[in-house]
C-alpha cells in the first residue's frame, strides 16, 4: 500500500516579557497601562480582573484609569493557594466570565495573586478561544521568582500535581515588589528555595550571592529580597528562551530539581506544606543523594543544606516518612508519577557540583531512604532530641 506525506516545519516565535516595577496599582502609576498599550490606542483597552481574595484594595486603582483601561464587570475573586487548582470549577467560573463580557482574544485577562492562582487562571486563558490574552501580576515571593516568570498553566486532578495543563506564554508578566510587603513571613520565605534550587544547577555565581545575603534574607531585606527574585526569574526566563525546549517535549526538566519528591510530599500532606517548603525539602533530599552516590562532594553538600537552614527552611517532616497499605514510602511513588509526567522515561536533576546540574536516569531507592534518614536525623540534632528510628 502507498503512502502520501505533506510535511512542514513551523515556527512560532513568542516574546516572553517580565516588568519589574513598584506600587503598579498605585493611582499615580502608568505601568500596567504602558504594559497593556497596543495598536488600539484611541479606545480604552477591555479586560477582566480575577484576584487573590487577600488583595481586594487593589481596585481602588481602576476607577481613575477607566479612560485607558475598561473593567467588564466586577471582579472575580478567588481563594488562593493549592485549593483554588483542586478542580475545574474555577476555570469554569472564569469561562463563563469570559463569554459573558464578551472577552475576544484582543482582550486581557488579569490575574493577581499567587503562583496557585496564576496557574488556574492561565489554563482558562489558554483554553477560552484557545487562548486570550493573559496578564500575570504575581504577588508572592515564589511566583515572582518562578512558577509566575513560566510559560506553565494548569490544575491539580486525580490525585497529582498539574496533571491537567498547557503551556502558554502570558501577554507579559509584572513582578510588582510592594505586593510582597503584605506577605506574612512563611509566604515570604518560600521562594527562596526556588532561588536556591536555580542557583544550584544553574549558576554558581548566584549561590554565592544568596549565601552572602543570608542574613539579610532571613529577615527579609527588601534590597536583598530584590535582587534575588530579579536574578532567579532571570535565570528561569533564560531556561525557557534558551534551553531548546520551552514546552518540555523532552524528558528533561532541570527546572525541576527537588522537584519529584517535592510535589508528592505537597499532596501528603494534603497541601499544608507549602509548595516552596516542600522544594526545600526535595532540594535537600537531592543534594545528600548526590553526596551519597558520589558525586557531589560533601563540602559542597553542607554549603547548599546550611545555606537552606540559614534562610529559615526546616529540612524534614514526617510525611517524609509516611508510608501505604504495603509499607512503602509513599514519597517514592513522586518517582513513578514523576517519570509518566515526562513521558515515561525517568530523567531526575542531581548535582556533581554548586552551579553543576546533570541528569541521571534511575533512582536507587536504598539510597533515597538513607538520604531521608541522615535528614531525620539532622533534624533531630538541630532540634536538640536524641534521633529516632527511621527508614
Amino acid at each position: 500500500m502507498s503512502m502520501d506525506l505533506i510535511e512542514r516545519t513551523i515556527r512560532v516565535t513568542w516574546h516572553h516579557r517580565v516588568f519589574f516595577a513598584d506600587g503598579i496599582f498605585d493611582p499615580a502609576s502608568t505601568v500596567l497601562l504602558d504594559v497593556l498599550r497596543g495598536d488600539n490606542d484611541d479606545s480604552p483597552n477591555r479586560a477582566l480582573i480575577v484576584l487573590d481574595e487577600s488583595l481586594a484594595a487593589i481596585m481602588n486603582y481602576f476607577t481613575p484609569h477607566a479612560d485607558a483601561l475598561a473593567l467588564v464587570g466586577p471582579p472575580i475573586v478567588c481563594e488562593g493557594g493549592e485549593p483554588t487548582k483542586a478542580s475545574w470549577s474555577q476555570v469554569t467560573a472564569i469561562h463563563a466570565a469570559i463569554d459573558r463580557h464578551h472577552i475576544d482574544r484582543h482582550s486581557y485577562l488579569i490575574a493577581v495573586g499567587g503562583g496557585a492562582l496564576l496557574d488556574m487562571v492561565g489554563l482558562a486563558a489558554a483554553t477560552a478561544h484557545r487562548g486570550v490574552r493573559h496578564v500575570r501580576v504575581p504577588s508572592t515571593t515564589l511566583s515572582q521568582c518562578d512558577s509566575g516568570v513560566g510559560v506553565k498553566n494548569g490544575i491539580n486532578a486525580f490525585g497529582k500535581k498539574n496533571f491537567i495543563g498547557t503551556f502558554s506564554p502570558p501577554f507579559a508578566v509584572i513582578n510588582d515588589f510592594q505586593l510582597l510587603s503584605t506577605l506574612s513571613p512563611r509566604d515570604a520565605r518560600a521562594g527562596f528555595a526556588e532561588a536556591v534550587k536555580a542557583a544550584c544547577i544553574r549558576s554558581r555565581e548566584f549561590f554565592e550571592v544568596i549565601e552572602r545575603d543570608a542574613a539579610c534574607l532571613a529577615h527579609f531585606e527588601p534590597t536583598a529580597m530584590r535582587e534575588l527574585i530579579r536574578r532567579c526569574a532571570e535565570l528561569h526566563v533564560n531556561h525557557i528562551a534558551a534551553s531548546g525546549d520551552p514546552f518540555e517535549f523532552g524528558a528533561a526538566r532541570p527546572l525541576d530539581f527537588g522537584h519529584w519528591s517535592a510535589h508528592k510530599l505537597e499532596q501528603v500532606s494534603n497541601f499544608t506544606l507549602r509548595h516552596g517548603e516542600a522544594v526545600a525539602i526535595g532540594v535537600a533530599l537531592d543534594v545528600i543523594y548526590s553526596r551519597r552516590a558520589g558525586f557531589l562532594a560533601a563540602a559542597g553538600a553542607e554549603r547548599v543544606l546550611g545555606l537552606l537552614e540559614a534562610l529559615g527552611f526546616e529540612l524534614f517532616t514526617p510525611d517524609l516518612l509516611r508510608e501505604d497499605s504495603s509499607q512503602g514510602l509513599l514519597v517514592l511513588c513522586g518517582l513513578d508519577e514523576f517519570r509518566e509526567h515526562l513521558g515515561g522515561s525517568l530523567a531526575i536533576t542531581l548535582l556533581r557540583a554548586i552551579g553543576d546540574g546533570f541528569e541521571v536516569h534511575e533512582m536507587n531507592p536504598a539510597l533515597i531512604r538513607e538520604s531521608i534518614r541522615e535528614l531525620h536525623v539532622r533534624h533531630r540534632a538541630r532540634q536538640g532530641a536524641k534521633p529516632t528510628s527511621a527508614p
